[in-house]
């Protein structure tokens, strides 16, 4: 597990290149307390705005739904990058409330399925790996599961120095630890306690550690570590889903029985599996993937860039 090297001190960020950053969390501190139904409508008039002032994040999105439904017309794409965004607004203060919300907020606004495959799955000792993948209300429905039991959660270093340092803070203060996102050995000593471990792999992180395996009928630099993990530990692995359900109405987090025959020893085997986890859920929910990050940046050998 990896701890911060010290606590947050605000007293580190006065310089005058960090006085952006407290102008914007200070605004964020005040629009979360608008009242929920505001931050959505907020929100989705944010991800409109993204459209104009953010063109290359718009690209990034419309390539990858253009990619991943080939078989929409030009009109349908249009309409799902245009919701994508909303959404990707909508995290902005799914976020914030992931840090701010009261435990008595929250638990009036989800629900977990399949919590005894969990509870069943720890009895084995070998820690659990949950497996998800990257929608735009990930990080809400983290703190609502951490309401209701411990668990350690794999990240990656935020480039704001002043961001990195505010997310932390939260983070250990609502999570049992926090493992970065390159630090194998760190989860292997979590599942060997027998932890808990939220695991998200689908983003592309080069071709270390990856295969080339299908996603969305695209040929996707995917990490094998997934199946390392779960060798290494003898840990099950249970796919995990969480969505932002229609007209205000709370969260749905879904825990799936453990994989069978994971892993297989076949690397592209399993790497597809992995993958076909995440399509099978964002199928149903399009437009609440995170399409904004480089899903497709990196290609075999010869093809051209997407991006």
């Amino acid at each position: 597990m990896q701890q911060s090297d010290s606590p947050f001190r605000p007293a580190r960020f006065l310089a005058p290149r960090h006085w952006p950053t407290w102008a914007a969390l200070g605004l964020f501190r005040l629009l979360v307390l608008l009242p929920y139904p505001w931050q959505l409508r907020v929100g989705a008039a944010l991800g409109d705005l993204s459209r104009y002032l953010l063109p290359r994040r718009r690209r990034i999105v419309t390539t990858n739904i253009a990619m991943a439904f080939p078989h929409l017309s030009t009109e349908q794409q249009r309409q799902l990058v245009k919701s994508a965004l909303r959404n990707s607004g909508v995290a902005i203060f799914e976020t914030l409330l992931s840090w701010w919300a009261s435990e008595e907020w929250l638990k009036s606004r989800y629900r977990i399925e399949g919590m005894e495959h969990l509870q069943e799955a720890r009895k084995k000792g070998k820690g659990v790996i949950l497996l998800g993948g990257h929608f735009t209300s990930m990080i809400l429905c983290g703190r609502m599961l951490a309401t209701e039991l411990p668990f350690q959660i794999l990240v990656k270093r935020a480039k704001n120095p002043l961001f990195e340092a505010v997310m932390r803070h939260y983070r250990e203060k609502y999570y049992e630890g926090i493992i970065d996102s390159h630090d194998l050995r760190a989860m292997l000593r979590a599942l060997k306690e027998n932890r808990v471990c939220w695991y998200a792999p689908d983003q592309d992180f080069g071709r270390r550690h990856a295969i080339f395996a299908p996603f969305m009928g695209v040929p996707t630099a995917t990490l094998t570590i997934t199946a390392r993990l779960a060798r290494l530990s003898g840990a099950p692995v249970l796919p995990i889903g969480y969505r932002r359900l229609p007209e205000g109405k709370g969260y749905r987090i879904t825990i799936s029985p453990p994989l069978r025959d994971f892993p297989s020893g076949d690397a592209l085997q399993d790497a597809t599996r992995v993958n076909q986890i995440v399509e099978e859920q964002l199928r149903e929910i399009p437009d609440q993937y995170l399409w904004a990050h480089r899903r497709f940046k990196t290609r075999p050998l010869g093809e051209p860039r997407f991006y």
